[in-house]
């Protein structure tokens, strides 16, 4: 029920709607259309009235006419005013009237000062009538005398005909209105309810685990919108996930077998199975373990930093001298394996904009990945060079090159390419996940160009120093 709640208040809203709208028009505008016609219609009674008493006041004043031929008016114009029209003295007696004379001689206890007030009166006038009418009286004058008046009854049955007329039509088209109105709560159904209800099932589904449920709304409005981000959504979340136990297991493997190796050294050697002349040899191999691991864990705790924001710290410096620093560094390595840089700048001195000491990491991992994957006797080339508002850094070798199925993965964490393997015992496969941290975290990019065999060059950015 809570479920489908958003509908049945919207469906209840709908009738409610409809029920106020039918008892506004049946009382507010039933008796604002009775008024309306009851003062229109007097206003017509009363001009009628009028014209019939100044005929009547001829008479009154002695002309040739008499009231039988104003009887006979009166009995003319009577069934177009749909009323009864008499003509009474000052005394209250009726002179004439439309109905034949039938009225004529009765004396009624009029008071024309009640219905002069507003021009009409409703009621049964005095008795005279055994149902309710509308009333209109207009005096006869003439020499500044007042003869009498001339009345005008119509039964208010009549204008409630005509507002019922009146109502019939206005419920008529109301309720055509309401009918067609069912197009909206159509239109909602199918807007909106039924897509929230694929909505709220994909959220379930998501709470549940089933992260590779797909919402199907092909709408392109902002229901649309909202699946297509909750599909974005447990996609990202559904490769986190997968991510995460990737994580999991590279971490236990990479953690397992240098444990496994300082195991079981230090038991051979308490067991006496590697002789004493022979420890010094293998608990150097221990130590060595022992740095991979804690450069394993140096590693991790550096792409946890990067995954937070804020924390570079930004300083105007020199690339070029960043870049022979860093070399200069691996000057031992190098020599053993005659490996030699070839480093060229664009200018003398290249200042960016950037934190100096994760740029050196980004360098030294750069070079120390083409340093491990060149041949002997090879070079190592490493240019900077500025190109609008940026400095671009380039490092390059001529190693073994990446598989071009791996370009795209080579910045995973603990991703280790099958010629790699081999080449980096050592290696965490974290370098390169650093790397393109530490450049994204700066608003630059990182690009890499590789052919297997060949060698392999990184690029990357650097926004140039404004204070030179």
């Amino acid at each position: 029920m809570s479920r489908r709640s958003l509908y049945y208040k919207f469906l209840l809203g709908y009738l409610v709607f409809g029920l106020l709208g039918f008892l506004i028009i049946s009382t507010f505008a039933s008796k604002m259309t009775y008024e309306h016609l009851i003062s229109q219609q007097a206003d017509l009674l009363y001009d009628e009235a009028s014209q019939m008493a100044l005929d009547c006041s001829a008479v009154y004043r002695g002309s040739d006419a008499d009231l039988e031929t104003v009887a006979d008016q009166l009995s003319i114009i009577s069934p177009s005013l749909q009323s009864e029209i008499w003509v009474v003295n000052r005394d209250g007696s009726v002179a004439a009237d439309s109905t034949g004379g039938t009225r004529k001689g009765l004396t009624v206890d009029f008071d024309p000062i009640s219905i002069a007030n507003q021009n009409y009166g409703i009621g049964n006038f005095y008795g005279a009538f055994s149902y309710d009418v509308l009333s209109v009286s207009a005096p006869i004058t003439g020499n500044y005398t007042t003869y009498g008046y001339v009345l005008v009854h119509m039964p208010l049955s009549q204008i409630a005909a005509s507002r019922d007329g009146i109502l019939n039509i206005l419920y008529i088209t109301s309720g055509i209105i309401y009918v067609l109105s069912l197009i909206i709560l159509l239109v909602f159904t199918q807007t909106v309810y039924f897509p929230l209800k694929k909505i709220t099932a994909g959220a379930n589904e998501y709470a549940a685990g089933n992260l590779k449920y797909r919402i199907e709304i092909s709408s392109r409005d902002e229901m649309g919108y909202l699946a297509d981000t909750l599909n974005y959504m447990s996609d990202k979340l559904d490769q986190m996930e997968e991510y995460q136990r990737t994580f999991i297991a590279n971490v236990s493997h990479d953690f397992r077998s240098p444990l496994t190796s300082i195991k079981g050294y230090l038991e051979a050697i308490l067991d006496g199975t590697i002789p004493p002349e022979m420890q010094e040899k293998y608990l150097t191999r221990v130590i060595t373990e022992t740095e991979r691991l804690n450069k394993l864990t140096q590693g991790m705790l550096t792409l946890n930093s990067l995954d937070k924001k804020g924390l570079l710290t930004r300083t105007n410096f020199d690339i070029n001298r960043v870049i022979k620093d860093t070399a200069a560094s691996f000057e031992v390595i190098c020599g053993k394996k005659d490996i030699s840089f070839d480093l060229t700048f664009a200018d003398n001195i290249q200042m960016v904009y950037a934190d100096l000491g994760k740029i050196q990491q980004v360098l030294y991992n750069l070079i120390d990945n083409a340093i491990k994957f060149s041949h002997s006797g090879s070079t190592i080339y490493i240019q900077a060079f500025p190109r609008h508002e940026k400095i671009f850094v380039s490092v390059k070798d001529t190693g073994i090159g990446i598989p071009k199925n791996s370009l795209k993965k080579i910045w995973e964490r603990f991703y280790k390419t099958d010629l790699s393997r081999g080449k980096d015992k050592s290696g965490t496969g974290l370098g390169l996940s650093i790397v393109k941290e530490i450049v994204q975290s700066h608003g630059e990019n990182i690009d890499v160009i590789s052919t297997e065999g060949v060698g392999t060059e990184f690029i990357f950015s650097l926004p140039r120093s404004t204070n030179l």
